[in-house]
């Protein structure tokens, strides 16, 4: 796990298209209802580490309340902190343990402990289940993904700190991306994290992502589109209807083709970003076969 500190922290959404896929993998090899066994997030207090803390028990701790929101009961974490360049690395067996070392200035930083091991745990996950993409980048974006999608990310965002011309950052999404995806599933679960944040830089990135998280919900042909993006569509679907096998506009998240029973668009669902294909043909509700999302739009 990336340990990201004495400097600016990466910024905007670099890898928002890794993170999009990788919220698909997950409804794809979880479920819809699998998806939402992960409500609700883990709770502050479950996760909360004093000074006063003994700091192998409260680790300890800390790990068992993870494993329990990632859900793997016949996993057994065990902690250990070490001198290390990363924040914090786990050995990947067939377990039922698994070896997570931490670095060792968590001995002295024991707030952001559990926001090492939600990213490491996460891993522990993701193997068992076999999930993972090529490359070793993509996958820790996947990682991060997941451990924010199934509700334990919040953590990595709250890390998120900056002080004095010095940044503190943990995972390998930027802050704005941790809180896109964290926006994404407040949306799903009806959450409202905002106020679990003690870092003001943490809640300000989350506002970030929320917002560009909601610019999903307002694209056409989704009726609650506003009317520049309507505008731009209605050109879009003119030029298909005129122009048969053309390319569409390469940055537009719609695309239409020209089928034997008539024009149909096809766009990204925005809770789980599979493609869906409807009709043009006005008005229709549409429900995302892998999400169930049931969306309103005017196509």
């Amino acid at each position: 796990m990336t340990n990201g500190q004495d400097g600016g922290a990466a910024q905007g959404y670099p890898h928002l298209e890794t993170a999009r896929a990788a919220i698909t993998l997950l409804y794809q090899r979880l479920s819809a209802d699998g998806i939402r066994s992960y409500a609700p997030s883990v709770a502050p207090a479950d996760v909360a580490f004093s000074d006063l803390d003994d700091l192998h028990l409260g680790t300890q701790r800390v790990a068992e309340a993870l494993v329990q929101q990632l859900r793997l009961p016949e996993a057994r974490v065990i902690v250990s902190f070490r001198e290390m360049t990363h924040a914090a690395h786990v050995e990947l067996t067939s377990g039922p343990e698994y070896f997570i070392e931490l670095n060792n200035r968590f001995r002295t930083h024991r707030r952001d402990i559990g926001a090492a091991l939600a990213h490491e745990i996460t891993h522990v996950l993701l193997h068992r289940l076999g999930i993972g993409f090529p490359g070793i980048h993509d996958n820790e974006i996947l990682t991060d993904t997941a451990t924010t999608y199934l509700g334990a990310g919040w953590l990595l965002l709250d890390a998120y700190r900056e002080h004095g011309g010095q940044s503190q950052r943990l995972g390998y999404l930027t802050p704005e991306e941790f809180g896109y995806i964290l926006a994404k599933r407040a949306l799903v679960f009806d959450e409202d994290p905002r106020v679990w944040f003690t870092s003001p830089q943490g809640y300000t990135s989350y506002t970030k992502g929320r917002a560009r998280a909601l610019d999903d919900e307002q694209r056409p042909p989704l009726t609650t589109a506003g009317w520049a993006g309507r505008r731009r569509y209605a050109k879009a679907r003119r030029h298909a209807l005129d122009h048969p096998g053309a390319a569409p506009e390469t940055d537009s998240p719609h695309a239409f083709e020209q089928l034997p029973d008539g024009l149909r668009v096809t766009f990204p669902c925005p809770t789980c970003f599979q493609r869906i294909r409807v009709p043009v043909k006005g008005r229709i509700r549409a429900r995302c076969g892998l999400c169930g999302t049931v969306l309103d739009c005017d196509t």
